[in-house]
């Protein structure tokens, strides 16, 4: 049974930084993708970055140059650095991973970018 837990939301204020984390439980396969995506209210769900298992990584073009996805493999865990926030990165955001092609989630974590 894989489990997927983050953390690392709060609230910060216009310009600064968070850093969430996913960490990954269960039987992890060498080959896989994880994932941030996000949802604020009233809107869908949308890929913020993915990494896979070869390093390669993806970003939607909303966050590029602010946000870094990166990968602990000893800690099965992948992280991701936001800078320069803005009001439009509030929201929940939830940890995705692709194991033996099954998609997981998390159960979310809430991102505030308030003054």
């Amino acid at each position: 049974q894989v489990q997927l837990v983050e953390s690392g939301g709060g609230l910060v204020q216009p310009g600064g930084s968070l850093r969430l984390s996913c960490s990954a439980s269960g039987s992890i396969p060498s080959i896989y993708a994880m994932g941030w995506y996000r949802q604020a209210p009233g809107k869908q769900r949308e890929l913020v970055a993915v990494i896979i298992s070869t390093g390669s990584t993806n970003y939607a073009d909303s966050v590029k140059g602010r946000f870094t996805i990166s990968r602990d493999n000893a800690k099965n865990t992948v992280y991701l650095q936001m800078n320069s926030l803005k009001l439009e990165d509030t929201a929940v955001y939830y940890c995705n991973a692709i194991f033996y092609g099954r998609t997981y989630w998390g159960q979310g974590t809430q991102v505030t970018v308030s003054s």
